[in-house]
């Protein structure tokens, strides 16, 4: 508060034309002036002297050559210049608020009558109109009566396509934009055989919609009736990027008029659809799981009316309307990677958004933070926003507290244009002034495509109960494509027996192929893994047989060698030089090897055998605790260097990329960008494990379900440190019970490695195996420096993941306590261990691996201890957290065993917040455990002498 009074004060301070100058708002000037022309004393005595002084310049001017002045209607005479000054105010006017009075919404309920855009408003009148003025950068042939230049702005601004582009800073964007907008009533691109092709697509998405509406009674599809405009927009689309050289359009969208856009755009069979309909699937396809026909996604190679072609996809979506989107612009880069795409030109992100969940869901202004950043930019996303004006049963003003549901683009400097859906050439005029605008500049644009929902939110959705008044100007609407066909009929381009008649035809191509599925229905989608796919020769079931990881030392120490090669002229911060230059020699000199360490082998190792890898997260580059360190600093700023990707002229690269500080965005970006490229080792990196649940939609409804629901499958990594060292209720927890909730039929792994020779061979065996699926490693906090957590070489160079460590210190003859526990507690255990009266006597077993569980390892263990007294599970989490009912189900369903369990109390908080209390419970927590009494080593040497 206090940064804002003193702003306020200093700007008050100043004139009011250097107010203007630093930053004041143009348009609000205007407005001042126009006022101040229309009532002197209706504004600040400081404003009105500004402008009489403004007027009184203008009206001394002289003609051009130093003569007399100018005749009196002349631009160049003092009233005539006084003429051009306010029109030029008129012109930006049009420019900055001509979209609020835009013939925009079919339904004629929204007001347009306070935009200030009369000659009133600007103190011109009627008599002016005749005066020539000159016009700028306004697209007309030189000086034009100022008549005519309102005209053509009113075209332009104020007609069934408009834009809001004068937030856009950069100024030649903002001209190319302009001159989009401006020269359309002039060139408008729409030929007769485009007119007769969008005739066309509007008779099919209208059709389709009847069709259901008859057939399927009481089914939901979310119909795109009101908005029926967007297949041709799609269309046109498909025309000219075929045209243009795209390999590839990727389409996210919800469930509203996902169907349409399914059947007509992306090519899925009548048969395909009516199957689903019908569900008249086979048993396998059922067993599946599945999931409704609006989420399902699809792809197809299609061929264009133009005779070109490209391949077209569209993501699968749960009901989290936009939780999609970024999945989509993951995928896309991970293709424009593997096709050398580097202008980013020919795979292009076509997001569709709903007009109440773009202003509603937060991913949103997380994804969109996402454009530009260099380890996540596109090439510019093409939006498009259905726009129903009404979400569910919330009309617009229960949605958003902007003017308009697209008012979060302008934070973003991303154009939107704005076009009224019953005008279908003004909407295709508006996707392809969007496409140009996108591949000339590589920028997000947006289409707001406002419409109406002709039903409900569902087809079995009653609307009058709660919007009776929008519904009624509903009732009276013709459909769009009765509209066209009536205009392209008055044009002698198309009679009313060819619009009849091919509008039979389509209805009977879907009556056979619904009789046709009746008899024999067919799989309705895609198959996961085909031939010409990324993920051809993978498998897809789970196989837990053991893969050989291994990396034989003398490329171990050439990795470890290549941590400390740098550019001559490179000069690293002093420590972080000596820092990589002890872990340079590391291998050599046969050091214990640290977590780091177990992270730069296992990359390294991998980036030699040919796999790419993409690390992201929040201050991976470095490491949260300061551990990594993967890329190094110059600190001459001569920029960044990542040695691995220079250990040799062959290898593979990896990418490390700090992300925002946003989880959910970054999460469904990784996950999109696994489902691209599943050669690639993709890996997200939380700041602390307990920070993802700001993404728990993609652990949900994406990472563990997709599989089953989709038979889509991914390999993405995701590292969530935890542990409890004291940090607090925020950084302890990754919420481990949440993730082995979630696990079911080997759908996810779930690991919490303990030594930094399990993370290199569980990271090489994620890429080794013959199939994918994503992997939740619970990374460590304090063990990245315990002196214990270390491994030697030779358990990099010969050994394997183990997804159960047993104890090698005990004979299991004497053991009599077995304690089965996870992750970083197993050191604290051993160090109490050790400073009991019989060691020997409790052995500790890791479980390293927690789902899918590795049955035959446990039975292993509980048979090799089978004379024990007490098995025990032990944790640090809470007792309603952690893995303990997992584990304690599993126990019982699977091997008959009833667990004992030593954990914290129930908590509703993952931790405490004092470092002292913390320290208490785990010292508590740790004589329970081992049951046995403490001795001091001075106890134990009395006691052994």
């Amino acid at each position: 508060m206090h940064g804002d009074s003193g702003s306020s004060q200093t700007t008050n301070s100043l004139a009011p034309a250097q107010q203007a100058l630093n930053g004041w708002n143009a348009v609000w000037v205007e407005a001042m002036q126009a006022q101040w022309s229309s009532d002197p004393a209706s504004v600040p005595q400081a404003w009105a002297e500004f402008f009489r002084g403004f007027e009184l310049g203008l009206s001394q001017g002289t003609s051009p050559d130093g003569g007399d002045q100018l005749p009196e209607r002349s631009c160049t005479s003092a009233q005539g210049a006084s003429i051009q000054a306010r029109a030029d105010t008129l012109i930006q006017r049009y420019r900055h608020v001509g979209c609020f009075a835009a013939d925009l919404d079919p339904l004629e309920l929204t007001d347009t009558d306070d935009v200030p855009l009369s000659l009133a408003s600007v103190g011109l009148m009627e008599d002016d109109l005749e005066t020539v003025i000159e016009t700028g950068d306004v697209p007309l042939e030189g000086a034009a009566p100022l008549r005519t230049v309102i005209d053509h702005l009113k075209q332009s601004w104020c007609g069934t396509l408009t834009a809001e582009v004068e937030h856009i800073r950069d100024g030649a964007h903002r001209a190319w934009l302009r001159n989009a907008i401006e020269s359309r009533p002039k060139a408008s691109p729409i030929d007769q055989a485009m007119q007769l092709r969008i005739l066309r697509e509007l008779q099919q998405a209208t059709g389709l919609e009847r069709f259901l509406m008859r057939r399927y009674m009481g089914k939901k599809w979310f119909s795109l009736a009101g908005t029926e405009s967007l297949i041709p927009m799609l269309n046109e689309l498909l025309v000219l990027a075929s045209m243009d050289g795209v390999e590839e359009l990727a389409f996210g969208m919800a469930h509203r008029g996902r169907i349409n856009v399914l059947v007509n755009i992306l090519e899925k069979g009548y048969d395909q659809l009516f199957t689903e309909f019908e569900e008249s699937w086979g048993e396998d396809f059922l067993a599946s799981g599945g999931d409704v026909k609006y989420h399902r996604g699809f792809s197809a190679d299609v061929e264009t009316d133009t005779g070109g072609s490209l391949h077209v996809s569209m993501s699968s979506n749960p009901s989290h309307l936009e939780w999609g989107h970024p999945v989509v612009l993951g995928r896309v880069r991970a293709k424009q990677r593997l096709r050398g795409d580097e202008s980013r030109q020919h795979c292009i992100p076509v997001l569709i958004h709903g007009d109440s969940s773009l202003p509603g869901q937060g991913v949103v202004q997380e994804l969109l933070n996402l454009c530009r950043l260099e380890g996540y930019a596109v090439g510019g996303s093409l939006h498009l926003i259905i726009n129903n004006q009404v979400g569910f049963t919330a009309e617009q003003h229960e949605v958003t507290s902007g003017r308009f549901c697209t008012d979060i683009f302008r934070g973003f400097d991303i154009p939107i244009l704005h076009v009224n859906a019953n005008d279908p050439e003004a909407c295709v005029d508006a996707m392809l002034i969007a496409y140009r605008w996108r591949q000339t500049f590589g920028e997000d644009i947006a289409i707001d495509l406002i419409g109406y929902r002709q039903f409900g939110h569902n087809e079995t959705d009653e609307p009058t109960f709660t919007n009776p008044a929008l519904y009624s100007a509903i009732k009276t609407q013709r459909p769009v494509v009765e509209l066209y066909a009536e205009q392209l009929r008055q044009s002698g381009l198309i009679d009313t027996d060819a619009a009849d008649q091919a509008t039979q035809r389509l209805l009977d191509v879907m009556d056979e192929a619904q009789t046709r599925i009746r008899v024999t229905p067919v799989t309705p989608v895609p198959p996961a893994f085909d031939d010409k796919s990324t993920w051809a020769g993978f498998a897809q079931s789970y196989n837990a047989d053991s893969v050989d990881t291994t990396v034989p030392r003398d490329r171990l120490q050439d990795i470890a060698a290549s941590i400390a090669r740098f550019p001559e002229d490179f000069k690293p911060h002093r420590k972080l030089h000596r820092l990589v230059t002890q872990r340079s020699g590391s291998v050599a000199a046969d050091e214990p090897l640290d977590w780091a360490m177990g992270e730069l082998l296992a990359w390294g190792s991998l980036l030699l055998d040919g796999v790419p890898i993409r690390l992201t997260g929040e201050d991976c580059a470095r490491g949260t605790f300061s551990h990594r360190h993967i890329v190094l600093q110059d600190t001459n700023g001569a920029g960044p260097w990542t040695a691995l990707n220079s250990i040799r002229p062959e290898q593979a690269q990896i990418c490390v990329h700090n992300s925002p500080v946003s989880e959910a965005g970054c999460i469904g970006f990784e996950y999109g960008y696994s489902l691209g490229d599943p050669h690639m080792l993709v890996i997200w990196e939380a700041q602390f494990g307990d920070f993802a649940n700001a993404g728990q939609v993609y652990f949900d409804q994406f990472m563990a379900s997709a599989e089953k629901k989709w038979q889509r499958y991914s390999g993405l990594v995701c590292f969530l440190p935890h542990g409890y060292e004291g940090q607090g209720p925020e950084h302890s927890s990754a919420r481990l019970e949440r993730l082995l909730q979630l696990c079911a039929d080997d759908n996810m792994e779930v690991v919490n490695p303990t030594t930094p020779a399990q993370l290199f061979h569980l990271l090489r065996r994620q890429m080794i195996r013959d199939f994918r699926k994503p992997l939740v490693v619970l990374t460590p906090k304090s063990l990245l420096r315990h002196p214990n957590a270390t491994s030697t070489v030779h358990e990099f160079s010969e050994g394997r993941f183990q997804r159960v460590l047993d104890d090698p210190t005990v004979d299991p003859e004497r053991v009599e306590r077995l304690i089965l526990c996870s992750g970083k507690v197993y050191y604290d255990l051993l160090d109490h261990r050790a400073q009991t009266i019989a060691p020997e006597k409790t052995a500790i077993v890791r479980v390293e691996q927690l789902h899918p569980l590795p049955l035959p390892e446990i039975e292993a263990v509980l048979h090799r201890y089978h004379a024990v007294d007490a098995r025990i599970w032990v944790q640090e989490e809470p007792l309603n957290a952690g893995a303990w009912h997992w584990m304690a189900d599993r126990f019982r369903e699977l091997v008959g065993l009833h667990l004992q369990v030593v954990a914290r109390a129930a908590n509703a908080s993952p931790a405490v917040a004092s470092t002292k209390v913390h320290g208490e419970e785990q010292h508590q927590l740790l004589v329970e455990a081992l049951g046995l009494k403490t001795i001091t080593p001075d106890q134990r040497e009395e006691e052994a002498t």
